[in-house]
This record gives structure tokens, sequence and C-alpha cells, in this order.
């Protein structure tokens, strides 16, 4: 299975950790991350505890000071202790270091209690820290303390260091370390701290009024993980959450196999292993895939040479420098139990947690490519390497669709999943209705926020979308195969196996009973309260956090009352505060007159009176003098007086507090259904998990397709490769060839890119000039055969693709002074990687082999491994300048030369980047260094220099015969589709048994009955003017809301109908459909907009049906927005010309 890709889990681990519960809680028993061994301090003393403690250099006298209980550290504090040490030693910033000089590693916080604020006493706060510190020691800890999120000691240096923040206090020398961030700020600080690799642990205090002199109680609210955001509280947002990829926990060791990773999951709870890995598949998946933490084996520490030297010789050379840049931990044992222990230690996991094995066996599939091969074709981003990444989707294609498709190229699937996913791929191509918008939600993200019932109205909305997409596909026939399918594809991404039957129903099941629970749109039962009286902010601050979220037949009785409430609160405003502003708007008085008016007072969530010099001189009984001696000062939660100015009653705050407590109420209940709902979900987790993959691996495909329609690309005839010239079968390849291949980084729909035939039966030795191309024709070999086994398109006119075992390009070699090796050792060592690997079912592509070394010994080397890549009779290309290597008696059987031809053109040799049979011995050398820039006088003298000393060698090629440039005739694909015909396809409809249509469906089949009848009468009369004896039949195709146009409409001329929500028409023709569709629901309010269209066979015709239209519908009774075709060139009154559409029947 690919390895990273985020898997399911039923399983569900206490998360609200109260305090009292804490401390009743036995110790864990876990085993310690390092052995243990005497903490030591910078000057190699033994570090303290508190009951050894020492004076500190700075503190301040302290007398009366009460007795601090002793702190004795155990074998397991100590190496976290160390493992905090390492990291405060990374620490670079001149605020991070004063701090530092301050900790005492004698506790898990770092305090010195002989400075302020240090006390542990217990009942102090520091004492409660350390107690939340001690069951997560190796996360840093956040506590909510008002208004603000702190931490003390270590944790404080790390928030100085890698946050941003200032400590508290300054840089006084006689306060321990304390630093914190507001509450509005700790999403950025978390992500501060995650990006850099730390976990957090956040502490919460219990909201609500508390006796006087007695501190909140606290509990653990959630945590924040690299790859894993905290959530607390979102179940009451109205917002949704990004989720970044899910990071594993990472071990490595060696077994007979060769390299093995486990990669655990904390938050699927699961774990999956790939063993016999060579190093460089192995780097290539730590390079590829962010990880929280990465353990390596013992066994790691020998190697086959015998010593302890981890690298020496070359072998893990390549490992131990990826790994000795990161934190790395050594672990000892069964790899697996030992890591899964290790795993359940970092995050605080009980003993009875349980993790699930989603291992994928590696039997008859293909191995993961090297490193080399990765970076070498772009399926990893490196600098100056065409991406391979980036030809294979659309420009717009984001997120877990390119995950998948770039976990798809590193690790291969088995040969009948890619074989699946070309079957799927080929009937995509074909669809002619419209395709779902595919939702792609996180797999980590539901599972934890169902797990946590913290999923708000907004994940339900989305995961709604994804099981009615999933219907969706079901009940359309076209789309129904594709949807089976893709089961297999989904259960090797997933790990779980669900019956097709079985993940319908439960879909419909789960959508219906969101459908029942979740408002979905905007009912008119549940609008935000609105009286002339109270300003508007206040009841859109007090009920948008929860109206809108639940529908309110649930909550009919909860309702009722805060609208009693709120019409109880109008009326107190009015009679109360309404007579005061009529008499201050009666008054005459020049300016310093009275004022007043009814606010909002936003900070205290009141509606009071706000006003000043309205008491009268003289009270006389007029009209607002009554209320006016019933006003008061407005006071804030804590009885402080608010200001001068604000006023209220004791009749307006009896109707307050009933507001409040009415919609506290209202949102506790709506909090309560959607956490119920979260735990009914959470039972059909495994089916939300795999649904939301398949249609994640779905747009995936669909994107791959459209794109490779567009530029032209084909899909391989895929099958088994034989080797053995005894064993004959229709069905099996002995090699590979591939016709028309370009490539990958050019448009051939461009006309820009030199096509080359392949047939390749054996081992290529290939010359050729500088620039001739060898390079680029080994990277797209690589690429089109990785892309085959793959089961995607391929850029190329036809191509019938082996099942390799593994695919292996080397290209050229840099050195790493890191590791004391030269460029040519460190490509020695990739070769050597590659004869290991290879077998007579790989494809071995090296490039310029032996460059960085003595040429006559080079040569040499070269030649012997030629030999033994013949020799295991691997298909393959090896190119190379050592013309040397042919005067080598070579012991070859298989071999055969290749050459890029060159031709002659106004006396000048060029390149011309085809493949030929033979040898080519001109290197262009000159010309490239003159072409580059290299002064004239450098290039004469290089030429005098060569004559001199190479003057036989130059007679020598003379007398050999020119290399013929080679030609063939381009042949044309058979498997290429025909341009799409004009009759179009019959249009689905799809409702569930009952369900009647809605007035827009209605609408849109009224457009649709109109198109068609305009359209086919004048094609009807143009045929039969033309004397043609097919009749022609136009079936529009709808796309709905959140659908998109099918792949079979790329590249092929359209017309379309826009049906906007105020049921006017747009009229247009376009040949990039989905970009069309995609500008006009960019535009405001025309985000659901839906469409119906009809493929024509080419611009010209669309451009006069599109004139046709415009000028027909509105005499139906149609009202369109655009009054002429888009470029005003027709109006109906020209003769339409049926030769494209003959010529394409």
């Amino acid at each position: 299975m690919y390895w990273f890709t985020a898997k399911s889990v039923v399983a569900s681990v206490p998360r609200w950790r109260c305090l009292s519960l804490l401390l009743l809680r036995p110790p864990f028993h876990r085993r310690s991350f390092t052995t243990s061994r005497p903490l030591l301090n910078k000057q190699g003393e033994r570090l303290f505890c508190l009951k050894e403690r020492r004076g500190f250099k700075g503190s301040t006298k302290s007398t009366r000071r009460p007795k601090e209980p002793n702190y004795v550290l155990d074998d397991k504090n100590y190496s976290h202790i160390l493992w905090w040490k390492e990291r405060m030693q990374l620490c670079r910033k001149p605020s991070t270091v004063h701090l530092i000089k301050r900790l005492i590693y004698s506790n898990l916080l770092g305090l010195d209690i002989n400075l302020k604020n240090g006390s542990l006493k217990e009942g102090t706060l520091n004492w409660e820290i350390l107690q939340f510190k001690s069951a997560f020691p190796r996360e840093v800890l956040l506590c909510r303390v008002g208004d603000f999120y702190e931490a003390l000691g270590i944790d404080a240096c790390v928030l100085v260091e890698y946050a941003g923040l200032n400590p508290f206090g300054g840089l006084r020398t006689d306060s321990v370390p304390r630093a914190g961030c507001p509450v509005v700020n700790l999403r950025q600080t978390l992500d501060d701290l995650t990006r850099n690799g730390y976990s957090v642990c956040i502490v919460e205090e219990v909201q609500g009024p508390t006796q006087a002199r007695s501190r909140k109680d606290r509990f653990i609210s959630g945590h924040a993980h690299p790859g894993s955001p905290y959530v607390f509280g979102l179940v009451g947002a109205d917002h949704d959450l990004d989720f970044p990829e899910p990071m594993p926990v990472v071990g490595i060791s060696r077994s007979a196999k060769g390299y093995c990773i486990v990669s655990v999951l904390e938050t699927m709870k699961t774990y999956s292993t790939d063993d016999g890995l060579t190093e460089e598949a192995l780097v290539t998946k730590l390079r590829t895939c962010s990880f929280h933490h990465l353990f390596l084996h013992t066994s790691l520490r020998n190697n086959s040479s015998g010593t302890c030297r981890w690298g020496e010789f070359g072998e893990g050379g390549l490992l131990w420098g990826e790994c000795r840049a990161r934190h790395f931990e050594w672990l000892d044992g069964n790899p697996v139990n030992v890591l899964l222990s290790k795993v359940k230690e970092l995050y605080g996991l009980d003993d009875e947690v349980t993790f699930r094995n989603i291992t994928v066996t590696s039997e008859n599939r293909p191995r993961p490519i090297h490193l080399g091969t990765a970076t070498q074709i772009g399926a990893l981003p490196t600098e100056g390497i065409p991406s391979l990444l980036k030809v294979l989707l659309p420009r717009n294609s984001t997120g877990l669709p390119v995950l998948y498709i770039r976990d798809l190229l590193l690790n291969p699937p088995a040969y009948a999943i890619a074989s699946t996913i070309q079957e799927v791929c080929r009937l995509m191509g074909n669809v002619r209705c419209s395709i779902p918008d595919f939702t792609c939600i996180s797999s980590a993200k539901l599972v934890k926020l169902l797990e946590l019932r913290e999923a708000n109205h907004i994940e339900f909305c989305k995961i709604k979308s994804v099981l009615d997409e999933i219907l969706q596909m079901y009940r359309n026939p076209e789309l129904l195969e594709i949807l089976k399918l893709l089961m297999d594809p989904t259960w090797v991404a997933t790990g779980l196996k669900i019956d097709f039957d079985k993940l319908v129903s439960e879909c419909e099941l789960a959508s219906t009973r969101i459908g029942e629970m979740i408002s979905l749109e905007v009912e008119s039962d549940q609008q935000i309260s609105s009286y002339p009286n109270i300003p508007s902010d206040f009841f859109e601050d007090m009920e948008s956090c929860w109206k809108g979220r639940v529908k309110r037949i649930h909550l009919e009785e909860v309702f009722v009352e805060v609208e009693k409430a709120a019409d109880a609160l109008s009326l107190a405003v009015s009679e109360d505060f309404l007579p005061i502003i009529s008499r201050i708007k009666a008054s005459t008085a020049p300016l310093g007159g009275p004022k007043g008016e009814i606010l909002y007072a936003r900070e205290h969530e009141a509606v009071w009176f706000k006003g000043k010099r309205f008491t009268p001189s003289v009270w006389a009984g007029t009209p607002g003098e009554v209320q006016i001696k019933q006003l008061k000062a407005a006071v804030d939660s804590k009885g402080r007086k608010v200001g001068e100015e604000w006023f209220t009653t004791v009749k307006v705050e009896d109707a307050l507090t009933r507001y409040h407590e009415a919609g506290a109420e209202a949102k506790a209940r709506v909090l309560e259904l959607l956490r119920t709902l979260s735990a009914e979900l959470q039972l059909k987790i495994n089916i939300l998990v795999f649904a939301s993959m398949l249609l994640v691996i779905a747009k995936a495909l669909f994107a791959h397709v459209s794109e490779g329609r567009r530029r032209k690309w084909v899909f391989p005839t895929l099958s088994p490769l034989q080797r053995s010239k005894d064993i004959e079968a229709s069905d099996v390849a002995s090699g590979m060839k591939i016709i028309g291949l370009s490539p990958y980084w050019f448009d051939v729909a461009q006309g820009s890119a030199v096509q080359n035939t392949v047939n390749m039966q054996s081992l290529f030795l290939l010359t050729g000039p500088n620039g001739g191309g060898k390079s680029s024709l080994l990277r797209s070999i690589c690429a089109t055969s990785l892309l085959g086994i793959c089961g995607l398109m391929v850029p190329a006119e036809s191509a019938c693709i082996p099942h390799f075992d593994s695919i292996m390009l080397h290209m050229k070699s840099y050195d790493s002074p890191a590791d004391g090796k030269s460029s040519f050792q460190i490509e020695m060592s990739e070769i050597r990687s590659v004869i290991s690997g290879a077998t007579s079912r790989s494809l071995v592509l090296v490039d310029e082999i032996c460059r960085g070394t003595e040429t006559a010994k080079g040569t040499c080397i070269a030649g012997s491994i030629v030999e033994t890549l013949d020799a295991i009779g691997c298909l393959g290309i090896v190119s190379t300048h050592l013309h040397g290597i042919f005067d080598l008696p070579l012991s070859t059987n298989h071999t055969v030369y290749k050459a890029m031809a060159t031709e002659n053109v106004d006396g000048l040799i060029k390149p011309t980047w085809k493949l030929i049979d033979g040898i080519c011995k001109e290197s262009l050398a000159f010309e490239t260094a003159q072409r580059e820039g290299i002064p004239e006088t450098i290039i004469q003298r290089a030429e005098e220099l060569y004559s001199s000393a190479y003057t036989k060698d130059m007679l020598s090629e003379r007398s050999e015969a020119k290399l013929e440039c080679f030609t063939f005739d381009k042949k044309v694909n058979g498997s290429h589709e025909s341009s799409h015909r004009f009759n179009g396809i019959r249009k689905s409809k799809f409702y569930a048994e009952g369900e009647s249509a809605t007035p827009m469906e209605i609408f849109q089949k009224e457009v649709d009955s109109a198109v068609t009848i305009v359209v086919q009468k004048k094609l009807i009369e143009l045929y039969n003017k033309e004397n043609l004896t097919d009749l022609p039949e136009v079936k529009c195709v709808a796309i709905a809301a959140r659908e998109q146009p099918p792949p079979s409409a790329i590249g092929s001329s359209s017309v379309y109908v826009m049906l906007r929500p105020d049921r006017k028409l747009y009229v247009g023709e376009t040949d990039d459909l989905e970009g069309r569709i995609r500008a006009h629901r960019s535009k405001e309010g025309m985000n659901n907009a839906s469409f119906i269209y009809f493929l024509v066979p080419g611009k010209s015709l669309a451009c006069q049906l599109e004139t046709l239209l415009v000028n027909q519908l509105p005499n139906q009774g149609f009202q369109l927005t655009n009054q002429a075709d888009g470029k005003h060139r027709n109006f109906g009154t020209s003769n339409i010309s049926l030769e494209s559409v003959s010529a394409h029947r």
C-alpha cells in the first residue's frame, strides 16, 4: 500500500483528561526512550534533584519560604529531560539563550525553585502544570490562564525561540522563564510550533463562575502534532479547518531482504511495513514524507563490511547522510512492536489501544522507484528537471488528488491494480454525461473530528456531498461501472475491504441521517431575530453561532423560548428606553443639548442606553421622566461600572439575562446534537474514509484523462515480460515498443516535439553528440514506462509496455563534501545499487556512464558494467561518450548499438534528435562550447590542439562510413479516438423513486427541448439541402450545480447554454468548456449555475449555431442576457455549411 496514504480504523481514545482523574490514575508503565544514565550539565556534573538544592547565581533572597516537596526523578524522567536538554542546545536566539541560563534540569519543567515564581508546592499553579506535563513529557504545554495561554521553564524557551514570542517580565534574572500568547493568537502559535516539529498539549480552563479566591479547574482539551492540528471547539465554529497531510512516526531497520521501513499513523491507528527496500528507495520514501519522529533500529549499525561504522565503504552512506541531518533515536528489539510502544508513549495512548496492520503485499508489483529516478523525471520537485506531476494533471489540480498521483508514481501498484486503473481511465475518456465535483476530504480529518466529536455543520455538509456523489455515480449508468472498478484501487489506498452493495446502502443511510439533522440551506424559520428598536448586530452576534446548524424540528421548544426572550427584551427596551429617546429628539435645544441612543455594547454582550445631559433640570412630570428615574449605571460581569454614559434598567437587565440564558441553552443543545451525530457517524467511519478516498482517486484519474486527451496521449498495452526464448505466448511481451515517443514535458498538441520510435528487445549501448537528445530520450523512456506500469496515459502514438519489476534511471552525479565522497564515488555507489537490484524483468537506464574519472580506466569499468547488464538480460540503455568502449573485447550476446543521428546542413553538423542504429562518434563539443558563449579564441586554440594530438584518429574516422539520417513514415496511431460525432449521447435523468422535479429542473427540460428543436430543425434542413441520407440527431448533456463536463468534452468545440438562477439564459460557444464553466461560476451569484451543452465538429459550425440560438430562443419565450453572438459576426442570416458535419459522420 502507498505507505503514507491516510488509512482508517475504528478506535477511540479518551482525550479529555480532567486533572482530578489524572492525579488518581496510576503512573504510566512504559519503557524509557533511551538507556538510563546520570544526567549531566554543561560542566559534566551530575544534575541534582530538588532534595539536592544548591544556590543559584543571581537568585533573590527568600525568607519564610514554604517547604518545597522532594521531587525525585526516575529513569524515565531522566531520559525525557535529556531529550529536552538536547533541544535547548539547538536554540540560537539571544533572548532564548538568556532564558536557558535560568533553567535547572531537575524537573520536567526545568524550573529553579529558588527563583521568583518557581515554587512547585502542591496546590500551586506550577505544581498543577507539572502534573499535566508528567502525562505528556515530550510535548510543549500551554496552560490557559485568563486571556492567555502560558508556558513555563523549558516550554517558555521553546515559545520564545520558535513562535517569536517575548518572555514575560523581559530578561530579568530573578524569575523563572515564562512566556505565552493571547487566546486569539493560539492557532498561529500552534502552527509555528508544529511546523518546527514540536507537539503541543493544550490545557483549558473550565468556563463559568467560580468561588472567590479559588482557582478554576483545568483539563487537557487536546493536542497539536505536526500533521494533526488542534480541533477543540471546532464543533461550534462557523468556519472549516484545513488539515495538513498526516505525519507518521517512522522506524527503519535492516533485515535479510534489505531495508525495512515501518510507518505508524497515530491519528488513523494504523501501521504498515515495507520490507526488501534498496537504500535509494528507502531514502526516496524519507524525502517524500514529512514524518513526526524517526527511530533507527540497532541493526543498521552493522553492515556487510563487518564494521560498526555506519556508512563505511559506501554501504548505508546515502541513508546515513539523510538521517544524521534529522533528529532520531535508536531502538532495539522487534522493530514493529517496539515502535508501536514508542508511539503510545509519545502520544499518551493507553496500552489497550490497538493499531491495524494495513501492509499491502509486495508480490506481483514493481519495486518503489529509486531516489535518483524520482528526481530525474520530476516525480519529486528538482531544480532544472521538468516536473512529471505538472504535466499529468491540469494546472488547477491541487491537494489530495495530486498527492495520490505522486504516491502512485513513487510506489507503482500491483500489475492487476494498474490494469484496473487503466480500464477506469479508458471508461472515463468515453464518458459523455456530466460528472460530480468530487468533494475531497482528508481521511485523517474525518477520523479525528468524528472521534473527538468536533465535526461542525460545515464538515457534515461536506460529508453529505461525498456520500451523495457516490450515490450519483451509482445511479448513473455511465458512471456505475467506473464506481465498481474503483473499489480495488481504493482498497489498496485505504487497506479497507468494503463490499460494493454495503458501500451504497451505508452511503444512503448516512446521507439520509445527515439530511434529517443538518440544516443544509438557510431556512426561513431560522432567520436571525430582528427588531427595529434593537441594533441588528446584537442578534447577529448572539444567534449566528447556533442558528442554521441543525433543523428546527429537533429544537422547536428551544427556538420558541429564544423568540419569547427576544420579544421580552424588545418590549423592555421599548418601554424603558424609547420614551427617553423620544424626549431627547423632541428637544429643540441648541448645541450642547441632550444626547442619547440605544447601542449594542459588543464587549459586554448587552443592549444599553448611552446618553448625556438628558436629565431634566426641573422634574415636571413630562413624558420620559419616569423612565429616566428608572435608569441605573451599567456594570460589567464583575460588577464594575462601565462608564459615565452607559445606563440600563432592572427590567432590561432581567430581559437580557433571560435572553442570554435561552441562547446559551439553544447553543448547548445544538452542539449536543452535532456531537451526537458525530458519534453515530463514527460507527460508519470505515465507510466514510473509503468513500472519501474513492472520490479522491476518481477526481485524480478524471483530471489525468482530461489532461492526457488534451495533450493527445494514449493508453499503452500492458503485458507480462517474458525473457525466455523457449516460451512463446500471444499475451506475453519479450520487449518494449513505443511508437511516436515524445518528451513528456513537450505538448504534442502544439506540434513542438520530435518523436522517436523505440523497439527495445535487449540492452542498447547509445552514443551521440552533446545536445543530441540522449538524456531526453532516457528521461522520456523512463517516464513513459513508469506511467504505463501505473495504468496511466503515456506521451506516444502507441506503446506496448511490459510489466517491469523495477525501473531505474541513473544520470549525472554530484560530489558530497559532507560525506567526503567525490562525484565518481557517488556514481559508483548508485551503480552498485542498480546492478544489485536489476533482474531480467527490469528496465535500467544509465546516462553517460563513468564520466567522472580517468578515461582509460573509466572506459574499462563502463565496458564491464555493460557486460554485467547484458548477462542479467534486462532491458535498458547505457549512453556514453567513451568511444574507446567499442575497441574493447566485450563479451556481450544481446547488446545493440544505437545512436542519436546528426545531419549536415550547409556544411555544419547538427543533431536531429532521432534514434538510429549504429555508432556516432561525433560529439559536437566545439559547436556546443561556442553556442554557450565560450570565446572564439579558445575554440580556435582547442581545434588546433585537437588536430595536433588526434590527427590519426581523425583520419580513421573519415574512413568510416558516414551515418545516414534515419527517417521513417509517421504512422497514425490506430488507438486514437476519432473526433466527436455530431449525434449526441442520450442525456441521462436520475431521480430517486417518488422524487418530484424541482422548478429549476422543469425549466432545464424546457430549455433542453427548445435548443434541441431549434438546432435539429436547422440541421435537418441543411442535411436535405446537401442530399445526405443520415438524419442528424441532437441530444444535449446537462451539467448541474457542483458538476463538471466530462473529459470527452476536452479539446472539442461545443455550444452551451447557461441557466442562471434568475431564469435568464446565456448562450455561448467554446473549445474549452471546463474553463468557460469555471469562469462563469466564478462570478458573483453564479456559483450554482447549471448548463446544457452539445458537441459540434469545428469552431466555425459552433459559432453559427450559437448565433442561431441567440436569435431563436427569445422567440420561444426565453429571456437571454446576450443579444448577439460573442464576436457579432453572424446574426442568423448566414448559410451554414455542412461539409465539416458530413466529414465527421
